[in-house]
Order: C-alpha cells, then sequence, then structure tokens
C-alpha cells in the first residue's frame, strides 16, 4: 500500500529564459546587479538570485529542445510573458529604465502614467525578453524590496 502524498503547495521557483548569447546575456545580468549564483555551471546555464524566485539563462535552441517544442522561426512578436521590477516612486521606475538602457537594454516603452493609476514603462533584454519596471497602487514594495500584495 503506497503513503499518500499530501497536495502539492503551489510555488513559482525559477524562472529560465532562452537566450541566444550566453556571454552577452550573462554579462546583462550582472550589469543589472542581479548576483549570480552556482557558476560551478560555466556558460552552459546561469542562474541568478533575484530576491525571490530565480532567474536561469539557457540556449535557446537547447531550451525549445527540452520542452519539446521547434526553435525556428525565433518569434520577433511578442511571447505572451513579461518580467516586471516593481518600484516603489515614479522616479525609481524612470532611474531603473534608464540604468536598464545604459547596460544595454532596448527601451520598449517610455514610463507613463497607466490607466489603472500607476506608472510603468518596458525594457528588452538581450533577446527582447520585455521587462515592465512599474509602481502600481496597492502593490506594497518593502524595504525588503520583495512585493507585498493585499489579501
Amino acid at each position: 500500500m503506497s503513503k499518500k502524498l499530501p497536495a502539492p503547495v503551489a510555488r513559482l521557483t525559477v524562472i529560465t529564459l532562452g537566450v541566444s548569447d550566453m556571454r552577452a546575456s550573462i554579462a546583462f545580468y550582472e550589469a543589472l546587479g542581479f548576483a549570480r549564483r552556482f557558476r560551478a555551471t560555466g556558460e552552459a546555464v546561469a542562474f541568478f538570485d533575484t530576491g525571490g524566485t530565480v532567474l536561469g539563462l539557457f540556449p535557446w535552441d537547447l531550451l525549445a529542445q527540452d520542452v519539446t517544442l521547434p526553435d525556428k522561426p525565433k518569434p520577433q512578436a511578442f511571447r505572451g510573458t513579461t518580467l516586471a521590477w516593481n518600484c516603489g516612486s515614479t522616479e525609481e521606475v524612470d532611474a531603473v529604465l534608464d540604468f536598464a538602457v545604459s547596460k544595454g537594454a532596448s527601451l520598449l516603452k517610455v514610463a507613463h502614467t497607466t490607466d489603472y493609476g500607476g506608472y510603468s514603462g518596458y525594457f528588452g533584454d538581450p533577446d527582447n525578453h520585455p521587462w515592465e519596471v512599474v509602481v502600481a497602487p496597492s502593490i506594497e514594495v518593502g524595504d525588503d524590496r520583495r512585493v507585498h500584495l493585499p489579501d
């Protein structure tokens, strides 16, 4: 008789991005200030501490192969996901966007007041994975730099 396991607890632990150039993407994320961990993987895979969830980088074609999806044609259009960098103020949003662009990001959308009362802009990483930089009403960024959501 097998032991019944408790229901799994839902959690997001790692976000892995397929990248075209591991060396360039590693340098970009290090330049943004993300701390690289588990460096023994060299340039085969890279992991960054984001203050909660781990950000992983893996070669685009190998990641596609691993999930059994075609790697070509490489989409130039929106891929259905964004990453976010929540901020505590509009000034911080502007500063983060300027900083990311100074480190090689492309500015996808200038910061602006949103229809929901926030302030948001977008940058793209070296593979154009879109990052929203945002301050949103009712979403607090604590002193620990983590997002705290209302119930």
